[in-house]
């Protein structure tokens, strides 16, 4: 896995991610100072790790890569048109497309078969690269709050959600038979390893997608408690063919009443670090004592 071309690969799917999170603002700027062409194109060189891999692996497909060029474009055309007919942001279809097909890609695992299996998580965070791209540098949503320069409010906010979720998540976890208490201690270099994947890679793209893109067009619509709502339930429904053939209805409702949480998180400072930060702490719970 740790081979040259992948690290590379891995390299470049994580510079559009974190250069966005710690330098949004002048990253912004420099883009909107392209020309339009330019800065529509752009995107297609989100493709770059597959073809990287896809070449080391031999498994170049010409479809696959034509997929991972232009979807970032097609995004970005999407809600360039969208900047210009909503220009008070109160969210429209084009939106709501581009978000239930990133939803839906990664959900449903539509083009990891472009991957080998234990690089399939390159795929979910190109499609949250597009995303980003087109939210935040072409539509400039307002009130995302993708900042992951910590606070000490982040941690505060975070961990205070969680523990009100923990004691819901315990009693109706047990009861249902979700929950199996392991009375383990993990090694501690494997915990905070644990926490540092979680967060960098499960947290930050669904807490980004969930909470600074959904529920904040939702709050354009609808009232705050309505957007947090429908929101959770999304996110619940998104966890349904989670460790489970069928329709995994224990992890859907507890998932869902976890989204109340992390939602309630990133709307108190608008701020997804803070609800990623609630997120992480109840996946590593999770993980560690009651998988």
């Amino acid at each position: 896995m740790f081979t040259l071309p992948n690290i590379f690969a891995a390299i470049l799917t994580l510079i559009p991610l974190f250069s966005t999170a710690f330098l949004g603002d002048a990253l912004r700027k420099q883009i909107q100072s392209l020309p339009t062409p330019i800065r529509l194109l752009l995107p297609s060189v989100l493709c770059l790790p597959y073809l990287i891999i896809s070449f080391a692996a031999s498994s170049f497909q010409w479809d696959w890569f034509a997929l991972y060029a232009l979807l970032p474009v097609a995004v970005a055309l999407l809600l360039q048109h969208a900047r210009y007919v909503d220009e008070n942001q109160t969210g429209n279809w084009r939106d709501y497309l581009i978000l239930t097909t990133l939803g839906l890609a990664v959900d449903l695992r539509w083009f990891e078969s472009a991957w080998p299996p234990h690089l399939s998580v390159f795929n979910k965070i190109i499609l949250l690269n597009a995303g980003i791209y087109g939210f935040l540098f072409i539509r400039e949503l307002n009130g995302v709050g993708f900042d992951l320069r910590l606070r000490l409010r982040d941690l505060h906010i975070g961990l205070r959600e969680c523990a009100f979720y923990i004691p819901i998540a315990l009693i109706l976890g047990l009861s249902l038979g979700f929950l199996h208490v392991h009375a383990t201690w993990p090694h501690l270099w494997k915990l905070i390893g644990g926490l540092v994947f979680t967060f960098l890679f499960i947290a930050i793209p669904e807490e980004l997608f969930f909470r600074g893109w959904l529920q904040n067009l939702l709050e354009r619509r609808l009232s705050r408690t309505q957007a947090l709502v429908l929101t959770s339930v999304l996110f619940g429904l998104s966890h349904f063919n989670k460790r489970a053939v069928h329709f995994n209805w224990r992890y859907v409702l507890l998932a869902a009443i976890a989204g109340i949480f992390y939602g309630r998180a990133w709307r108190h400072s608008r701020r997804v670090a803070a609800s990623a930060i609630t997120h992480t702490t109840v996946d590593t719970l999770w993980s560690v004592w009651f998988r």
